[in-house]
Order: structure tokens, then C-alpha cells, then sequence
């Protein structure tokens, strides 16, 4: 039997028409987008069903919606196939989808939590002041020794998410970041691209957001999941209710160590993970990682089928493996 892990995306992979076929087959992903209506007052539904692109995109608008897809998806995955992962993670904002399906946190809480999150990280850097961009073909050594000879009165760089063997991104002031791309094109880099984000995240820029969202962790009643949930900020730990606040306070200024949280899973056993959310993006990135990989993926009807298939296919006799074709 399969061994699995569930990993939830973050910013970036949203897109105007994402859960709407998932709203209209199942009640259970109904309530969630009702949940989240009456969580931050605001029809989360109609903005990642018709949008506009525009609107969807804000940070502070595309962090709540993305969320709420993806415990929706979860939700579904889990009451039609009855699925009990090993190990849950999410990159950056996916974080807080892994924490709300594992159970340590509710999902109004997670919600009013992303929110607050996004409207801080928004406020610390005045748009255009910092920039991010991702860098394709050389180790994180180079991207690293990079940043630290750019870094100085023009501003900081760092790099803030490990993704894969050869991906990394940077972020910091723009003028620096720009130099690490043109650098790293000259040192052989196959790509060094602009990312379309509008604030430095995971880095130290962030460092005040951070300190003034630990006032909104502080309210937050945290709790032990029933799974266990791996920390962009420290893979070799693991959340709980005594861990979580400072976690998630480190998470908004210190980097993704995304290449250390999927072999972490594969050391836990996990042979077979499941990208629960829009897109594909670190499904492409886990295979990139650890190629001995299953992947699967739930962000509509078509991928729930596919998935809620395979897995059946793999899991013993006993209970309900597959997925029922009608509302539920």
C-alpha cells in the first residue's frame, strides 16, 4: 500500500475559474466556500470563479482564495476516498492549507490568519521597493555567494526558496535582485526570471512584518494535528502546538527549504505524494527532487477522478477507495 504525502501550493498558481467544478459536484466543498464567505465577508467563490484576473491577483485576495481551494479540494479527496496521509507540507502560503487539513488549526482561523498575513507582507515593502525572481541551472552554492557580493549599499538579496536542485529564488531590494539575475545569466544560468509578486517575501525584509504578526499568533488557539506537518523554515522539525507560532513567525522571513521537506518525506517512507490545489507546480518540483516519486494531484473533477483511481488501485480491499461520480 502507498505511503503518502499531501502537499498544498502557494501564491502563484492561482487562476480565475479554479474550484468551480468542485462547487458544483459537491456539497462538501459548497460549505467551504460558505465558510470562508462568512469568515472575511467577502464571496471568495464568485473571485475564483469569474475573478477578474486583476482583482484575484492582490496579494491579500489570491492568499485567502487559494487557501480556501485547496481545503475545499481536501476535503473532497478526503471524505471520497478516505485517504490518511503520512505527512502533510505546503510551500509559503501552502503552509497554512497543511496546518488547517492536518487539524492544527480551524479553517476560519487559518483564513483571518493568511489575510492578516498577506496585508503585512503588503505593507513592509512599498510596491516597486522589492522584487523576486527565480534562477534555473546553478546550485545554490553559486546563487548563494552571489547574493552575498551583491548585498551592500544598494540593498539586500537573499535567497528565499530552496526548490529544487537547480531552482532557487532571490528576493530583496530590486536593484540588487537584478544584479543576481545578470550575474547569474553570465555565470550560466539557463534562466533568471522576474517573478510577478508584489512583495519580498522570505526574506529580510519581512523581518518587522513578522515581528507584528506574532500579535495575531498570539490569539490563535494552536493545536497538535492528527498528521504530521514539516515547516518550510526548519524541515527537520515537525509542527505542534507548542512549535506552530514561532514556526510560522520564522516562515515570513526565512527561506523555503522546499528540497529539504521532500526528502524529508521520502526518508519518512512516503513514496507518493498528492499536490492538493491549483496547478502542478510542486509536483514538478518533488519529481525534480526525488524522481522515485508517485505524484498525484486534485485541483478539479478530472484530477480528483484520476487520483481517487489510482489510489484505489493501491490501497487494500477494505473501505471506500473510489470516488462517487455524484454530489456529496
Amino acid at each position: 500500500m502507498a505511503r503518502l504525502g499531501v502537499l498544498f501550493p502557494g501564491q502563484g498558481s492561482q487562476y480565475v475559474g479554479m474550484g468551480r467544478d468542485l462547487f458544483r459536484q459537491f456539497e462538501t466543498a459548497r460549505a467551504c466556500f460558505e465558510e470562508a464567505r462568512a469568515a472575511l465577508g467577502s464571496d471568495i467563490g464568485r473571485l475564483c470563479f469569474e475573478g477578474p484576473r486583476e482583482t484575484l491577483d492582490l496579494t491579500e485576495n489570491t492568499q485567502a482564495a487559494t487557501l480556501t481551494l485547496e481545503i475545499a479540494a481536501w476535503r473532497v479527496l478526503e471524505r471520497e476516498t478516505g485517504v490518511r496521509p503520512s505527512a502533510m507540507a505546503g510551500h509559503s502560503l501552502g503552509e497554512y492549507g497543511a496546518l488547517c487539513a492536518a487539524g492544527a488549526l480551524g479553517f476560519a482561523d487559518t483564513l483571518r490568519l493568511v489575510r492578516k498575513r498577506a496585508s503585512l507582507q503588503q505593507e513592509a515593502v512599498p510596491p516597486g521597493v522589492g522584487a523576486n525572481a527565480a534562477i534555473q541551472g546553478l546550485g545554490r552554492e553559486t546563487i548563494e555567494g552571489l547574493c552575498r557580493e551583491v548585498s551592500g549599499d544598494a540593498g539586500l538579496v537573499s535567497p528565499s526558496c530552496y526548490n529544487a536542485p537547480d531552482q532557487t529564488v532571490v528576493s530583496g531590494h530590486t536593484a540588487p535582485v537584478e544584479a543576481v539575475m545578470a550575474k547569474a545569466l553570465a555565470a550560466g544560468a539557463r534562466r533568471a526570471l522576474m517573478l510577478p509578486l508584489s512583495a519580498p517575501f522570505h526574506c529580510a525584509l519581512l523581518e518587522g512584518a513578522a515581528r507584528r504578526f506574532g500579535d495575531a499568533l498570539g490569539e490563535i488557539d494552536f493545536r497538535d494535528g492528527a498528521v504530521p506537518v514539516i515547516p518550510n523554515c526548519d524541515p527537520e522539525a515537525l509542527h505542534s502546538a507548542a512549535s506552530t507560532r514561532d514556526l510560522l513567525i520564522r516562515q515570513i522571513h526565512q527561506p523555503v527549504r522546499w528540497i529539504e521537506t521532500i526528502e524529508r518525506m521520502a526518508a519518512m517512507g512516503i513514496d507518493t505524494v498528492i499536490e492538493v490545489g491549483p496547478k502542478r507546480v510542486l509536483s514538478a518540483l518533488a519529481l525534480q527532487i526525488n524522481r522515485t516519486l508517485r505524484v498525484l494531484n486534485v485541483e478539479n473533477l478530472d484530477s480528483l477522478e484520476r487520483t481517487a483511481d489510482l489510489l484505489s488501485k493501491s490501497a487494500p480491499p477494505r473501505g471506500r477507495t473510489g470516488c462517487s461520480k455524484r454530489p456529496g
